[in-house]
């Protein structure tokens, strides 16, 4: 094995300990008892992570910027809020259903966005995302209009389960999330480390390249955009429950954006950034929150920084940084260390 497939090797092997290690001490949260305040912001951290990792799908892993993804987060969480209130289905059969919905809707959009390039496809998603945000405000009959939907339940047997473990509904919640975390963060590394994942990398390199390689680009691209806009909807349909208010606002293109934060200063591309600059960016506006508007002047000096010395955000900075070490590792052979900068 070359020195570049040794330290993927060794990346994923690590990778397999640290993550688990990572979620089971997570999971242990709750026994030390913190503030519901506190379990509020573990699970709204979770839950936009989840989201991150839905655009790092696309703009990470294929290259591709879509700026609607706030859309399907609404529209999983919308589904979820009318299937429960309206219809009176238990969450637990709302919830597949909305992330089935969200991964068809991506689909549609794939079918007709993928036949645009480069910018022109990010301003047709963002558009796309407009009129779902428009849509969603105006059925009134439907989804509440301006005054959204309010009342949507907690899952049935969350909190039968949170008292049987001698714990709050917060904590409920808290590992709720946690298992849905997990859940999105081992089906993207599956279909990173697969060969689907390894042609949406190639797709990123140059579509045309890819198509040299025997490759089908659209119908890879319309599977990544599936499961981006499935996973957007995974993480709607547990912020519907969660918050049990739903309003248009948060399907809008702020919303969007400000993931988008979140992956660059986490990284793209990369399995850890989302979840690492989510928890950084959030837990950073919410400790300033006292400070209002004043707050961006705390970020702007941070991202600049993080611009100049991380450009790959923090997770990029971490692999470029380990690369660099094993590369002056004493023990590997001038042909390892060639291997490895090049890497």
């Amino acid at each position: 094995m070359n020195a570049n497939g040794a330290r993927r090797g060794g990346g994923l092997s690590l990778g397999r300990v640290i993550w688990p290690a990572l979620f089971i001490l997570a999971a242990l949260v709750p026994l030390l008892r913190p503030s519901g305040y506190a379990l509020d912001i573990g699970v709204n951290i979770m839950i936009w992570a989840m989201l991150a990792y839905g655009l790092n799908v696309m703009l990470g892993f294929t290259g591709l910027l879509p700026l609607a993804h706030a859309g399907f987060f609404g529209i999983g969480a919308y589904t979820v809020g009318i299937l429960t209130l309206k219809a009176g289905w238990s969450f637990w059969l709302a919830w597949p259903a909305a992330v089935a919905l969200c991964a068809l809707v991506g689909l549609l959009l794939g079918l007709v966005a993928f036949r645009t390039k480069g910018d022109a496809f990010s301003i047709f998603t963002l558009g796309v995302g407009v009129i779902i945000m428009l849509v969603i405000n105006k059925w009134d009959a439907l989804t509440g209009g301006n005054d959204g939907l309010n009342g949507v339940m907690p899952p049935a047997g969350l909190e039968a389960f949170s008292k049987a473990l001698g714990l709050k509904l917060s904590s409920g919640f808290y590992l709720l999330a946690l298992v849905s975390l997990a859940v999105t963060v081992l089906v993207v590394a599956r279909a990173r480390y697969s060969t689907f994942g390894l042609s949406l990398i190639a797709i990123r390199g140059g579509e045309d390249l890819a198509r040299s390689a025997g490759i089908n680009v659209f119908t890879h691209k319309l599977r990544a955009m599936m499961l981006s806009t499935a996973i957007a909807g995974f993480a709607g349909g547990l912020y519907a429950v969660f918050v049990g208010f739903l309003g248009s606002a948060v399907t809008g293109p702020t919303t969007t954006f400000t993931v988008l934060l979140y992956l660059l200063v986490g990284g793209l591309g990369t399995l850890a950034g989302p979840l690492l600059g989510t928890a950084i960016i959030y837990g950073l506006t919410q400790t300033l929150k006292g400070l209002e508007d004043y707050q961006y002047i705390v970020f702007g000096p941070l991202l600049v920084l993080l611009v100049m010395f991380a450009p790959h955000g923090l997770a990029g900075l971490w692999a470029r940084l380990s690369a660099r070490r094993a590369a002056q590792t004493p023990d590997q052979t001038p042909d390892q260390t060639k291997e490895v900068n090049r890497a």
